[in-house]
């Protein structure tokens, strides 16, 4: 996406073949052969400006560099004449004069650039400037940004109910089905621990008559998120964004179909079509099924769409996946009480650090959640007692089976866009329905975008989904430059032994860059908290990941212990930075915390000496 850059050096080089040619031609031939043409000069600021506006949207162009030709004055006098401007740059889309660079930074602005790179023209007519498909909290944040810079913004979201027939409200998987319950059951379920806890620190607990109710946890944490999607409602009326709760599908490139349907059938019910200068794609994601024969899987089992408001106590549970929606759910239940087994095909929680990820496994099995591994399930039918009986395949082929009463599937998440009519908009996406983007999440329509868990080879994380949404905005309609930073992301996987992670896995930094270039400082510990009720040693587990070669730049933190996104969030800012081992160990820790055990790190792997401690 670049301007002309041609061989030897000289920036002219494409356009060796017009370059000779009476100033006419040259002009007429260069405006009619380039969808985007500028006329420049090398060394000029505005010049540079716009050439960067064309690379930062993705928009390919062709220059020619006035200063490095001899008739540089002769054609600037002829462009005066017959276009009106003399002075550099000169910007000419499909043969027409937008102007110099602060016309063409308006046109961007306010969206008339985009309409002329697609031969709309800038009087185009449109329902609204941005239409985002997806009311998750990427999508709410890239439309209440847009609505406060002044635009008229849509917003559509439309829930498909799960096989199970289950439904939720405006927010998305984080608010709904996602982050918010799964941080709350795991939360109950850290209370459960603390009440065995009490005892040793002088409470008077009968741990025989405190008893977990299901029911009441289920209600109390589904009102709460009732509650928030009312105020997703409230904050799109009242910022003047449009909220349609309809299907989107596309119609052409600038046009989207909206269906309603009716709530209590899920019936079509209506459908408009709307048209909007800049279209958004935030639908994110829904779970995988495992597509056993005659779909006994999609009748039979649940995901984590549907745990969250499960009516009744899940009793023995099956949780089917190796991913951290699988070990989460898994945590929590075994917290909560309920005899639970994981069932995964190989490694767990991959693109994770592998060597936490074990410990999790580890921490996991001697808290009473059981293991089956390698094995994957074949079968499934229910029970003449309302259970499910599932088979499985294990290792060398042989098969198992057992009877449970839920049957919780978290073998991965497919994008929602293939509801969408992506090829009536042009919009190319990978074979597993993800948006092909540029780095300012552009795809290959100029005027379409994506955020979110929808986008090739990012992280689903939802504040990173809030960060790109926003800065979308800000680029299409404040003048902004800024793009999403996909470097050093913090996140945190709340299983019994939360685990907080920033940059690269041990694994990553080695195949990134070299075995020999990495040094890892690592060291086991022991909350204070868990020395009164005598809990065990060396469960919980730190390392930062360093490259020799740059004055041991912490290019991975891992952090296995209680709070550990407390603990992760202010250590992200610091990679940020590019901080260095000798950064963190010149930090005073904070004493007596789990935090000061990262500033504390002496000890490598290198070394072979034991990362094991005692005491303070």
């Amino acid at each position: 996406m670049a301007a002309t850059g041609g061989s030897g050096g000289d920036p002219n080089a494409k356009n060796a073949d017009i370059i000779g040619l009476p100033i006419p031609e040259l002009v007429q031939k260069h405006l009619e052969r380039n969808k985007v043409a500028l006329f420049s000069k090398t060394w000029c600021p505005w010049c540079r400006k716009a050439k960067a506006l064309f690379n930062e949207i993705g928009v390919e162009f062709n220059a020619i560099e006035l200063d490095l030709l001899p008739s540089e004055q002769e054609i600037q006098d002829y462009l005066k004449e017959h276009h009106g401007i003399r002075s550099v740059p000169q910007v000419y889309i499909r043969g027409q004069l937008v102007g110099g660079f602060d016309k063409t930074k308006e046109a961007h602005d306010n969206g008339s650039l985009h309409a002329l790179l697609e031969g709309d023209g800038a009087a185009h007519s449109f329902d609204y400037d941005m239409i985002v498909i997806g009311g998750g909290s990427g999508g709410l944040a890239c439309s209440r940004e847009a609505a406060k810079l002044g635009k008229k913004v849509a917003v559509l979201d439309y829930v498909r109910p799960s096989p199970p027939g289950t439904k939720w409200g405006l927010g998305g998987t984080c608010v709904n089905v996602g982050c918010i319950p799964k941080k709350l059951y795991h939360t109950a379920g850290l209370v459960g621990q603390t009440l065995e806890d009490a005892k040793h620190y002088g409470w008077n607990v009968e741990k025989e008559k405190v008893q977990h109710n299901w029911e009441d946890l289920k209600s109390n944490i589904q009102d709460h998120i009732g509650s928030i999607n009312w105020g997703y409602r409230v904050a799109l009326r009242d910022e003047n964004v449009e909220y349609i709760n309809g299907m989107g599908e596309f119609v052409d490139p600038h046009t989207v179909k909206v269906t309603t349907f009716n709530r209590k059938t899920n019936a079509p019910q209506s459908s408009k079509q709307i048209t909007a200068r800049h279209i958004v794609i935030a639908v994110g994601g829904r779970p995988k099924y495992l597509d056993l024969p005659a779909g006994v899987d999609r009748e039979l089992c649940i995901t984590s769409d549907d745990l969250f408001s499960l009516s009744k106590p899940p009793g023995k549970t099956l949780v089917v996946g190796a991913s951290y929606v699988s070990l989460e759910c898994a945590g929590f239940l075994t917290e909560l009480g309920y005899d639970t087994t994981v069932m995964a095909r190989s490694i767990f929680l991959r693109g994770f650090d592998q060597e936490c990820a074990e410990k999790i496994v580890d921490y996991m099995s001697a808290h009473g959640t059981k293991f089956i591994r390698p094995a994957v399930p074949i079968n499934m039918e229910k029970t003449e007692q309302n259970q499910v009986k599932v088979t499985w395949s294990q290792d060398k082929g042989t098969a198992a089976s057992d009877v449970y009463d839920t049957v919780v599937l978290a073998v991965g998440r497919v994008p929602e866009t293939r509801w969408l009519g992506l090829d009536k908009a042009g919009v190319v996406s990978d074979g597993a329905g993800k948006l092909v983007v540029n780095q300012a999440e552009q795809t290959n329509i100029q005027h379409i975008f994506g955020i979110g868990d929808v986008l090739q080879d990012k992280p689903e994380l939802t504040p990173l989904a809030i960060q790109t949404g926003k800065l979308l905005s800000r680029r299409l309609y404040q003048g902004s430059s800024e793009l999403t930073d996909y470097d050093m992301i913090p996140t945190t996987v709340f299983t019994p032994l939360e685990y907080g992670s920033i940059g690269l896995s041990e694994e990553a930094a080695i195949a990134k860059f070299g075995e020999s270039n990495i040094e890892v400082y690592h060291s086991y510990f022991k909350p204070l908290e868990w020395t009164v009720p005598h809990r065990e040693d060396n469960a919980c587990f730190t390392k930062l990941i360093c490259v020799r070669s740059e004055n041991d730049r912490v290019v991975g933190f891992h952090y296995l212990g209680p709070n550990a996104g407390e603990v992760t969030q202010g250590y992200a800012v610091a990679m940020r930075l590019r901080a260095t081992k000798s950064d963190f160990a010149a930090t005073i820790g904070i004493h007596p915390t789990t935090s000061e055990e990262v500033i504390k790190l002496r000890i490598s792997k290198s070394s072979g000496s034991d990362a094991k401690t005692t005491g303070c």
